[in-house]
């Protein structure tokens, strides 16, 4: 099939983007090129073997490198705002992981280099497949066919495509579904983005899409929403609020498939081991090379827009949650507190929201109110 023909099915862009996306995951190789001959071959750390990892490394001739975002190098001591190389010449596999996520690392290589945007590139690949931001990268002169039979994409490919996709969803299902404590509603599946993943609106009652329309834009949690987990109030804030839409006469609870602010499950159990070790949220996050909060809402303004809603009032205790959302196209009119219980096992966690991530909770009236 030629380059043409691909656009009979999609946005090349996108299609690109996908293509590199699945490769990284399998934990096979990407290369990833700035449109003006700079190209550069990656693996994902979090994806690779030691098979796979040895091969690069053959191919590179000992060249590869170890790249880390900001946040990674911060933690490892260097101030490097485009992130770091890392030399590997003569590093085993086994030694990466203390240097790439590992709370306690390894000794920081002194002739590190800052990374470029073709690394930064290779790390909005990995975020978009869930995967570690810590990249095995090699730089590729031009005529260099080493790494021809792998993903080709482009920096201009994850602009286009993520701006094209983040727009692009599709209602493909719609039933009513009886909840308990709250009755009738319906779910509205909804399908898109880069890696064409389901996310879900809960329509509550019969609410005025003309009007300012009650909306929780709530994240999934596996270990909370469906498991119970003390160790957040997330299962909390899930029900309550469809019951806070149902006091308010009507309204939509989007469900997105962003697990651990964005992170993924895997990268979000990394993090609850270093929380257990005692850690907060946001420095357990930062171990692993990711800000505060890698969430993004293009997704979830473009199913609103598909429900027919244009304004809404926001159930959240995150002001930055409101303003995301405005700065992605939503007019949010006001915001609407939610709260869950307060725990032993969530206190710090919750504090942690207050104190860093700027939620408006008053966490010690919580804790009068509970006893």
């Amino acid at each position: 099939m030629s380059a043409a023909d691909t656009s009979l099915f999609g946005d090349p862009a996108a299609i690109r983007c996908e293509r590199a996306v699945a490769e990284l995951r399998a934990g096979r190789p990407v290369v990833i090129g700035d449109g003006h001959g700079q190209r550069t071959a990656v693996i994902a750390l979090d994806s690779a073997t030691a098979r796979s990892f040895d091969a690069f490394a053959a191919l590179s001739g000992d060249r590869h490198y170890l790249f880390l975002t900001e946040t990674r190098a911060r933690v490892l001591g260097v101030d490097a705002p485009s992130g770091v190389r890392l030399p590997l010449a003569g590093t085993a596999f086994d030694a990466l992981p203390s240097l790439g996520y590992l709370r306690e690392p390894g000794p920081m290589p002194p002739d590190w280099t800052a990374g470029d945007a073709l690394d930064a590139g290779a790390v909005e690949l990995a975020r978009l497949g869930l995967l570690l931001p810590a990249m095995v990268g090699l730089p590729l002169a031009q005529g260099d066919a080493r790494f021809d039979g792998a993903a080709q994409v482009a920096l201009c490919d994850l602009a286009e495509g993520a701006a094209h996709a983040a727009h692009d969803y599709e209602l493909v299902a719609r039933s009513p579904v009886p909840l308990r404590e709250v009755g009738m509603t319906t779910f509205a599946v909804f399908r898109g983005g880069v890696a064409q993943r389901d996310q879900v609106a809960i329509i509550v009652g019969q609410p005025d899409l003309s009007a300012v329309v009650p909306v929780r834009v709530h994240s999934s949690c596996l270990t909370g929403d469906l498991f119970g987990s003390l160790k957040c109030d997330c299962g909390d804030q899930l029900r309550r609020g469809l019951q806070k839409l149902k006091e308010l006469g009507g309204g939509v609870l989007l469900y997105l498939d962003q697990e651990g602010r964005g992170t993924g499950i895997a990268a979000k159990m990394r993090a609850y081991g270093y929380q257990h070790d005692g850690l907060d949220t946001i420095d357990a996050d930062a171990q692993l090379g990711f800000g505060a909060d890698e969430r993004r809402y293009g997704s979830a303004v473009a199913m609103l827009r598909g429900l027919g809603i244009s304004r809404i009032a926001l159930l959240t205790n995150n002001p930055t949650k409101a303003q995301r959302l405005r700065n992605a196209g939503m007019d949010v009119i006001d915001c609407i507190p939610v709260t869950g219980d307060i725990t032993v096992e969530n206190e710090h966690y919750l504090r942690t929201k207050a104190e860093r991530a700027g939620h408006l909770l008053d966490v010690d009236a919580l804790i009068q109110a509970a006893q």
